[in-house]
């Protein structure tokens, strides 16, 4: 015979104990979800950019552990080779170049260097070898990269700034204090600024800095200067007067010094002498030479120990020194 077990029924008590319960998870539910809506709020992240950052962590902790496992097995190599790969696939490669800092460099050229670099993987951008490579730009004197994440490599040149214009055979090139060429230029494209030559000239440019610093009321007057037999200096002013000064940084400094004064006192520079000899110590030879005589003397770029065609005045300026 069966017999049919029937359960009590739900007491008030119960019920209202129930109600209790549910009506407290409800309330910590909205105040969790209060609560998350609120950190969501604070972080400067929209939603789906907050579920990138999720999908990159997830990503990274898995090439962590490619990397622990290739460390284990004696590959690293590999593992930061998967490692980057995976970065490239979530959007950290290369897609733009950013270029401070040029004024008078191509910038094409410096794109060109750096688009080699497109489209790879950021960790795998070797940032020191595009530096070098940039350094073999003749404009760049220094320069810097750097990553912008996610796909941006920032490049900042640091230019050479231009001194003089080398004079080489039938051409002109820009040049630095240095004596750095930078670039070949036409005549027309010199300007103003100081035209050097001789062997080994370029070499000369910052000792020539020095040696005219030394009488700054000439500096802007000399239009050129040549280095003569790799040991001493004549100098062409703007009017066309050749100055030709002894061997040694301290006696050329003293004898630019000594003309300046000379200069100052008797207007040498737009006068009828041509060349200016001041190689010997106690004395200046100049010249006042016929017109063949005169051509002869500025292409030679030097004087005569000489002063038969100086006048009496001049000779007296030579015995002032």
């Amino acid at each position: 015979m069966s017999q049919t077990i029937r359960r009590k029924g739900t007491t008030a008590r119960k019920a209202a104990a129930q109600a209790g319960t549910q009506r407290k998870v409800r309330v910590a539910k909205a105040r969790t979800g209060s609560a998350v809506d609120q950190v969501m709020a604070w972080l400067p992240f929209s939603e789906t950019q907050l579920h990138k950052i999720f999908l990159v962590a997830i990503l990274g902790g898995a090439a962590a552990l490619v990397c622990v496992v290739a460390s284990f097995a004696g590959l690293p190599g590999l593992a930061g080779h998967q490692m980057a790969l995976i970065a490239g696939q979530t959007g950290f490669e290369v897609k733009r170049v950013e270029v401070r800092g040029v004024k008078n460099i191509n910038e094409l050229k410096v794109y060109e260097k750096a688009l080699a670099e497109r489209d790879r993987a950021m960790p795998l951008v070797d940032i020191e070898a595009l530096r070098q490579d940039l350094l073999t730009l003749s404009w760049v004197k220094d320069a810097r990269v750097s990553r912008q994440l996610p796909d941006t490599l920032v490049i900042d040149i640091v230019e050479r700034e231009p001194h003089a214009v080398l004079r080489k055979d039938d051409r002109f090139v820009l040049i630095d204090e240095t004596g750095h060429e930078l670039e070949v230029i036409n005549r027309k494209n010199a300007g103003n600024r100081l035209i050097v030559s001789g062997l080994g000239a370029g070499q000369q440019v910052l000792a020539l800095g020095h040696l005219l610093e030394a009488a700054p009321a000439m500096k802007p007057r000399v239009a050129e200067a040549e280095w003569i037999g790799n040991r001493r200096w004549n100098l062409t002013f703007q009017s066309g007067q050749v100055l030709a000064l002894p061997e040694g940084d301290r006696e050329s400094a003293s004898a630019l010094v000594t003309f300046a004064r000379l200069d100052g006192t008797n207007r040498l520079l737009g006068g009828k002498v041509t060349a200016f000899d001041m190689r010997a110590k106690d004395r200046m030879y100049m010249r006042v030479p016929e017109q063949d005589g005169q051509e002869l003397a500025l292409k030679a770029g030097s004087v005569p120990h000489t002063g038969a065609a100086a006048s009496a005045t001049q000779g007296a300026a030579g015995e002032e020194q």
